[in-house]
Formats: C-alpha cells, structure tokens, sequence
C-alpha cells in the first residue's frame, strides 16, 4: 500500500519564504562595535632634535632593508629566511589554520544540506487478515453508520518485502543577533593577527641573521686585527731576544715581550671558537644543518647606513608587533557580542523532501512523493548566572588586550629611544676613539723607538704597545655595536612592513 506523507510544522505560504529569508538576513548584531582605542603617542622621539635631518616618508626602510649595509653574505642569505627558516615556517602554518578558521565561521551563515537515503528488506512468515466489507468498501472488521460488516480472511504466504526511501534535507539557523557575525568578526581579527604574527617573526628572524652576521665580519676583523698583533709581537720579541743575547737588556724585558706574544696568541684561538659558533647560528637561521654552511672569511665590514625614523605615530602602522596586539583586541572586542548574543533566543528552519516507498519499485513515482517544514526555537529562561558571568569574562579580556595593545606600544618607543639614544651617544664614542687608535699607534712607535734607542726601559714600549691593541679592539667593538644598533633601530620600526599588509 502506497502512501503519501505531507506535514507542516508551521504553517504559512510558500510566497512569504523570500520576504523572511530578507527580514532574518537582516537581523541586528548585539555587543560593542569595536574602535580602536588611542595610544600614547607622543609628537616626536626625544632624541631627534640634533641627531638626524627628517627625511621623507618615502625613504623610510623597504622590505630589502638589509641591502642598505652592503654586505654579498646578507644579500644571499636574508631572502631564505622567510622560506627555510622554522620558526617562519611554523607561524606560516598558524596563519593558514587562522585562515582556516574564517572558513569555518563563515559557513554558519548559510544553510545546511543533506541528502539521506535507506533500504530495508524484511522477511515475514504466513499469517493471516481479517478484511470487512461495507458497501463495497474494505474496512478492518467496523461497524460503520449503524452497519455491522461481515469479515472475510486472506492468507498469505511467507516472502520479502523491500522498502526504501530517498529524502533531501535542508537546515537554516538564521543569525538574528549577530552571534555568527561576531564569531567571523573575531576570527578575522585572529587571522590578520596571526599574518602580523608571522610578519614579526620573519622580521625578527632577519634582523637576528643580521646582528649574527655583523658578528661574524667583525669576529673576522677582530682575528685580522689580533693577527697583525701577533706578527708584530713576534717582531718585537725578535728584537728584544736579540739584545737580550748581547747583554743590552736585561731578562725580564725578554719575559715581557713573550707573554705579551702568548696571550696574543691565546686571543687569536679563542676567536676561533666564537666565529665557529656564529657560522652554525647563520646556518640554523636559514633552514641549514650547522655544519651544512661554509662561509670563507671575510676582511669586509658592512657599511653603517643612515635609516630615516620618521614620527612615533607612524609606529602604529608599521610595527607588526603592534598590529598583532591591535587585532587581538579587536578580536576580543567580537568576543563580548558572541557572549552577549547568548541572551538572545535561537531560531533553526529546516525543510525536507523525498521520496519513500515499500515494495522499493517504483520509489521516484509522484504518489511516493513526502515532505515536511519546520522550525525549532529555544530560550534559556534560567542559568544561574551561567551567560552573565561570560559576559564578565569577555569585558575583562577586552581590558585586558586593550593594557596588552598600550603597553606594547610603550615598549615600540622605548625600543627605537633606545636606538636612538645608542647610535647617538655611539657616535660620539666613536670619534673620540678614531683619535685615540691615531695616538696610540703613533705613541707605540715612538716607544719603540726610544726602547731601541735606550732611553726607556720595555716596560714602557710593551705598555704602549697595548695601548694601540687594546684602542684598536675597543673601536672595532664600536663599530660593531653601531651596526646592531641600526639594524635593531630598522627592526624596531617595522623593517618596511605596513598594517596595510594585512587582508
């Protein structure tokens, strides 16, 4: 027997669907609209006055900054750390679950479909129906209008009987307060913060391999410059020996001259060890077993570039730390309407229809044709303070990001005073030095001079000799930190990078 299975949930006209589809569409979001609150920005860093000449925006630091040191070795291997790095690689893939998760929140704005289908096949043994006919129509054993009927049994036989049935389902839940629109709010908020998250990892990772690098060539310098202190030691050891052997001067001054040589040459193998370990560090930073890169020594210095600073306010747009603090709060600020939304009752539509039939032939036929609509509702009525206190805990968290987003711009000017106060007062070090190595050099020579002559002892030459050592080691040392400093100050102001980056 055939049947045809027709329900309505609720009832209304088919034409009305459009008309509600709109009026759900455009249902109200509930929570705050998130604005960015302000910073403490002040008008100019404290140490530019006097320090550097403004410098337009378009000369601000690109995304290549490091070719402005002019050095082959961060040319070559700068570009491979936002490829083989690990640590860019792992943030990469965080971004890509972030993204992942937009996905995933923007799916519950639309409607859910499915498709279901059954077969059964069931065996029955003989039995027995009692059939009653009245007035010519078959009623199970009734008595109808005062009527008794009469019964007739029908036997049937054992056999197999196959049903099936083959249904469409559609199910809606419609974002009437905006729950689902605060939940893709805060997950882009998430992702953008995770692709800054990202942006300062490579960043960081870079100026890393730089400050490694200027290590490195100034290590190479330092073994340079111990070398020649050897080779000249050596030389004076020479001389000193020679006089020694005539009876010119006296044991001690020979003693002197060969500790001076032997910690000379102690300096010179400890280098060793600190170059090893900063080739290994080079090779870690882009993606390489420590061992796997060889990089030949170098007498070249990298070149100190002059690195535009601009105002403190252009920070927030060019700080990728910033930007991940900004887009958490902004993340949490969604989070209050998705809390909020709770308050609110939900709403689910749901449709379906099919086909149903036993025996299964002819299963597509019109007759077997079945459908249904309805809607569920619900509101929670009590919850012991259950949505409130979520309510709380997103408010508090929004408080919380919005500290997290002032104190880290607070730490971006710190981090460029910082700067900028290095490479200011380095500066004037410098300077002075640069007279100190010429005195010094020139002072040793004299001493030596008057040692060969006889008119001071080597105690004097040897202390002079130091002297020249110890200027040349302490200007070298900074230049060096001169160097880090700048490529500290590039990375404290972005290295380029742009909130505009962000999608």
């Amino acid at each position: 027997m055939r049947t045809t299975r027709n329900t309505r949930t609720i009832p209304f006209a088919r034409s009305s669907l459009p008309a509600i589809a709109s009026l759900l569409l455009g249902g109200c979001m509930v929570g705050p609209n998130y604005h960015r609150p302000e910073a403490p920005v002040p008008a100019q860093f404290k140490e530019l006055p006097g320090w550097t000449v403004a410098a337009p925006a378009a000369d601000s630091p690109k995304g290549e900054w490091w070719k402005a040191f002019d050095d082959p070795l961060l040319d070559q291997l700068e570009p491979q750390v936002s490829v083989s790095n690990q640590t860019v690689r792992q943030d990469y893939a965080n971004y890509q679950q972030a993204l992942a998760e937009v996905q995933v929140a923007r799916s519950a704005l639309f409607p859910t479909l499915g498709i279901t289908g059954s077969a059964t096949k069931q065996h029955s043994p003989g039995n027995s129906v009692t059939n009653t006919t009245v007035g010519g129509t078959t009623v199970g054993g009734t008595t109808i209008g005062g009527t008794t009927a009469g019964g007739t049994t029908v036997s049937v036989g054992r056999g197999s009987v196959t049903a099936g049935s083959l249904e469409g389902n559609v199910s809606w839940a419609p974002d009437l307060w905006g729950k689902v629109r605060r939940t893709i709010e805060e997950s882009k908020a998430t992702a953008q913060a995770s692709a800054a998250t990202l942006a300062s990892a490579t960043l960081s990772e870079q100026t890393t391999l730089a400050t490694t690098v200027i290590e490195l060539r100034i290590t190479d310098a330092n073994i340079g410059l111990t070398q020649k202190t050897v080779d000249a030691y050596k030389e004076y050891l020479r001389v000193v020996s020679n006089q020694g052997a005539a009876g010119t001067t006296p044991p001690s001054s020979v003693l002197t001259a060969q500790t001076q040589l032997e910690s000379a040459q102690a300096s010179l193998i400890s280098l060793g060890v600190a170059r090893a370990q900063y080739a290994h560090a080079i090779g870690v930073l882009v993606g390489k077993n420590p061992e796997d890169l060889d990089i030949p020594p170098s007498n070249s210095i990298p070149k100190l570039p002059q690195v535009p600073v601009g105002l403190p306010s252009t920070l927030l747009q060019r700080r990728p730390d910033i930007a991940v603090a900004e887009r958490q709060m902004a993340a949490e600020n969604a989070a209050v309407g998705v809390a909020v939304a709770a308050y609110y009752p939900t709403l689910t539509l749901s449709a379906s229809a099919g086909f149903t039939q036993s025996p299964l032939h002819g299963l597509l036929h019109a007759a077997n044709h079945v459908w249904s609509l309805g809607a569920d509702a619900g509101e929670t009525i009590l919850d012991f303070g259950e949505r409130h206190g979520e309510v709380a805990a997103a408010k508090a968290a929004y408080e919380a990001a919005v500290a997290a987003y002032r104190g880290t711009v607070l730490t971006a000017l710190q981090n460029v005073e910082d700067d900028l106060s290095g490479l200011r007062i380095l500066g004037q070090q410098a300077e002075v030095l640069e007279s100190l190595v010429r005195d010094a050099t020139r002072g040793a020579e004299i001493a030596f001079n008057e040692y060969q002559a006889g008119t001071v002892d080597y105690t004097t030459a040897a202390t002079a000799q130091a002297t020249q050592f110890s200027a040349e080691e302490n200007a070298l040392n900074v230049r060096q930190q001169r160097l880090i400093d700048t490529v500290s100050l590039i990375g404290d102001l972005g290295g380029g990078w742009s909130a505009s980056d962000l999608k």
